[in-house]
C-alpha cells in the first residue's frame, strides 16, 4: 500500500468520516484558511489514481468515498512506523511511548485492562 502525504491524508480524513462527499464538501470540513477548490479537487485524483478513492457520478460532478478503510490503513501506517523507527520491535516502540508520555503504572494497568477486554 503506497504512503499518502499529509495532504492526502487530511482528505482521506474527512472522507473516512463522511463517507461519501464531492468537493465542496470535504473543503467544508476543512480548517481555516481554506484551500483553493482546484487543489482539493486535484489532490483527491491523486488520491483516486492511488486506489484510495473511488467515485460516482452525481449530476454535473462526482461524490467520491474511500476505498481503503480506516483501520486498513492506520495497521499499515503504525507498521511502517514500528519498522522504520524500532527495528520491527513492538516491545521498543511502546516502550519509548511509555518513556516519552511519563506513564505511571496505573495508566499501564489501564492500557492492560482495555486489552484483555478486546481478547475475551
Amino acid at each position: 500500500m503506497k504512503q499518502l502525504t499529509k495532504a492526502e491524508e487530511e482528505i482521506m480524513q474527512i472522507l473516512w468520516q463522511l463517507k461519501k462527499a464531492n468537493v465542496a464538501e470535504v473543503i467544508e470540513e476543512m480548517p481555516e484558511p481554506k484551500p483553493a477548490y482546484n487543489t482539493v479537487s486535484t489532490i483527491i485524483r491523486i488520491l483516486e489514481s492511488k486506489e484510495f478513492v473511488g467515485h460516482e457520478k452525481q449530476g454535473k460532478g462526482y461524490n467520491y468515498f474511500p476505498l481503503v478503510d480506516k483501520e486498513t490503513y492506520s495497521n499499515q501506517s503504525m507498521n511502517k512506523l514500528m519498522d522504520n523507527y524500532f527495528n520491527g520491535s513492538f516491545k521498543s516502540m511502546v516502550s519509548f511511548f511509555v518513556k516519552k508520555n511519563d506513564l505511571d503504572t496505573k495508566e499501564l494497568e489501564a492500557i492492560l485492562k482495555e486489552i484483555n477486554k478486546k481478547e475475551e
